[in-house]
């Protein structure tokens, strides 16, 4: 098949309630992803919460938000971009004014390490934050340039990562484990 004809087999597919469908163009394949359950939705919700009560900004945190990037089709775990962004917009939109996309690694984390770190980094993203849960640690990813993300911090769960403008906070890691 030709990357022309799995996008459009991927934007024809119906997928179950509560499941993730992903694109991800580099390997041409399409992942779909059962709903992960409570740990995972209670990591969203933390990290949402503190955003709400923390971020500089007046931001919003959507879980349900599918970013089109160069290099595939993504639904983060939680998007955050100013309030109002994507009021009126279809399901799948460009990330632009996205300012951070967080990824809890699950059932396939070597999507989250990579693939998806260079889609969000050449889509401009400014901050991919990875709560990578098997190498029992979280990953700052920033300043993207030419499809990666130059600058990064890493810390073990339970410690604090400074989060930039327009959040301006340390994220306490504990609640994203």
């Amino acid at each position: 098949m030709s990357p022309v004809d799995i996008l459009q087999s991927f934007l024809r597919l119906h997928v179950p309630q509560g499941c993730k469908i992903e694109l991800f163009q580099a390997w041409e394949e399409i992942i779909v992803t059962p709903h992960q359950g409570g740990a995972h939705e209670d990591v969203v919700a933390r990290f949402a919460r503190t955003v709400a009560r923390e971020a500089a900004g007046d931001l919003y945190v959507s879980t349900h938000k599918g970013l089109i990037t160069p290099t595939g089709r993504f639904i983060p775990d939680a998007t955050v971009a100013p309030v109002g962004r994507f009021r009126g917009q279809e399901p799948w939109s460009p990330p632009t004014g996205v300012a951070l996309v967080l990824e809890i690694t699950s059932t396939n984390p070597l999507k989250e390490r990579e693939p998806k770190r260079l889609g969000y980094a050449a889509a401009g993203i400014p901050c991919y934050l990875l709560a990578d849960r098997d190498e029992g640690r979280v990953t700052l990813f920033t300043e993207p340039e030419n499809g990666d993300y130059t600058a990064l911090v890493e810390t073990g769960f339970g410690r604090t990562i400074d989060l930039p403008a327009p959040f301006s906070f340390a994220l306490d890691t504990a609640p994203l484990r």
